[in-house]
């Protein structure tokens, strides 16, 4: 992907009798680092009390043996982060914990608010100061702050004042809670473990913990979660689903089940649908590793063309603080990637990658397969052009610098350097999701969202379909 955005924030929530539920925590998490390799946390709760950590960088930098060991516990509640909203430092790091009169709350979140400087507005005229700049503060400040003799009347007042796109995971000192927007934007699901339950943004954190997928936690569902069982209630009714079709293109991990449907092979059908729509005379298929792989392999099948790899990833460049110089900088995919002139050279390559969003990758990587001895390169996005910034969620970058919303096609594919160059059209896009397209957020694509943005009236995409 060119100019990737940044993906949405990981959560989990446990609850246990017998095992260590920060250690479940931070298997959960480990599993969900792809959704943010920024910061990460987690806190526990004993009965008494709430216990935290956090940090900055990976999971696996954030918390050792004895860390997880002090949090102690049989309730826990973890979070991964990339910004969305808030600067990248250390006090924006979550879960946060807020006091109130029944005690202190934690809070995670995975998603954006459209509503925060209203929202901020109301937690000011509580008499309470944010600390950080974050929307995930002023949530938690609000349910702390509500009126209500318990935690589940608190929480049912304050999450019909939020909109936008929210998975929130919440810890007091003797039960956890799990909300959902009522759109369903993000994904989250809910797993039965030997000795209790554990909730998590995507099915794959249940697999590596040994938790049982259920079911997914429903649009507008509050859940609270205790080692003896579960309390569901809807504190809202579900509007119309507007699931993000990008978890699906890019964010969500392949062998995760959303809505039933195994990631991994809803992009192969991707690649399938873009090669009918976009059929090219190559040697052979290449993806852009590794998030396109599922989709180049099914694009191979469809076109009746061998698959092969062309690109090694080194798996192991991710988020750090050592910055490159400036020459590294400038040549910066040449870290991440590096090509195979045996396997390029004279060869007509139909490549295929998740999505194009800024321009400033592709050229660089279409240029290092021509030194590496290429033909030509014919490339194939599994996604349509995005040509709008997305408020709920995913860090696409401003308007103005994506590459779509400013230049054709052809346009494109001359600026990026490609023989030629094709996008999967919506339509095909919710064919081989296989959700009607009424149900699915693609306001990256059209423009149109699930809710008011910006205090503009939004409307669904199901509207002008």
């Amino acid at each position: 992907m060119s100019g990737r955005p940044k993906e949405a924030c990981g959560v989990v929530a446990i609850a246990t009798r017998t095992a260590e539920p920060a250690r479940l925590a931070f298997f959960g998490l480990y599993a969900l680092q792809h959704r943010g390799q920024e910061s990460a946390g987690i806190c526990t709760a004993d009965g008494q009390s709430v216990h935290h950590l956090t940090g900055m960088g990976l999971v696996s930098q954030v918390f050792n043996e004895r860390d997880l060991a002090k949090l102690g516990g049989h309730l826990a509640i973890g979070h991964t982060r990339y910004s969305t909203t808030g600067a990248s430092r250390p006090g924006n790091a979550q879960p946060f914990v807020v006091s109130s009169d029944l005690g202190s709350l934690a809070l995670g979140h995975n998603g954006n608010l459209v509503n925060a400087d209203e929202l901020r507005e109301t937690v000011l005229s509580l008499g309470v100061k944010p600390r950080t700049s974050t929307d995930s503060e002023l949530v938690a400040h609000l349910i702390a702050n509500a009126p209500g003799s318990d935690w589940l009347a608190r929480m049912r007042h304050s999450l019909n004042q939020l909109s936008g796109a929210f998975c929130l995971v919440m810890l007091t000192h003797e039960r956890a809670y799990v909300a959902r927007d009522p759109w369903g934007i993000r994904p989250l699901v809910l797993g039965r473990l030997s000795d209790g339950w554990a909730v998590a943004s995507e099915s794959c954190a249940l697999d590596t913990i040994g938790a049982q997928l259920i079911r997914e936690v429903a649009p507008g569902e509050l859940l609270a979660i205790g080692p003896d069982g579960i309390h569901s209630e809807q504190y809202a009714t579900a509007a119309h689903r507007a699931a993000c079709s990008f978890e699906y293109i890019y964010f969500a991990r392949p062998d995760s089940l959303i809505e039933g449907q195994l990631v991994y092979a809803t992009r192969e059908r991707m690649g399938e649908q873009l090669a009918q729509e976009h059929p090219v005379e190559a040697d052979f298929v290449m993806p852009v590793p590794d998030s396109a792989t599922p989709a180049a392999i099914g694009f191979a099948r469809a076109a009746g063309l061998p698959y092969r790899e062309g690109l090694v990833k080194n798996r192991y460049i991710g988020r750090t603080f050592i910055q490159p110089q400036q020459r590294q900088r400038e040549v910066g995919v040449d870290l991440k990637f590096n090509p195979l002139p045996e396997v390029l050279r004279d060869q007509r390559i139909a490549l295929v990658d998740d999505s194009i969003v800024r321009g400033t990758t592709t050229p660089r990587i279409v240029a290092m397969l021509r030194r590496a001895g290429a033909a030509e390169v014919h490339l194939r996005i599994c996604a349509p052009p995005i040509r709008h910034a997305c408020h709920l969620g995913v860090d696409t970058a401003p308007e103005a610098t994506l590459i779509a919303g400013t230049h054709s096609v052809p346009e494109i594919c001359e600026m990026v350097g490609a023989d030629s160059l094709g996008y999967l059209s919506l339509r095909g896009l919710v064919q081989a999701i296989g959700l009607p397209e009424r149900d699915m957020c693609n306001a990256c694509f059209h423009g149109h969202y699930p809710m008011p943005i910006d205090g503009v009236r939004a409307k669904l995409a199901f509207e002008h379909a």
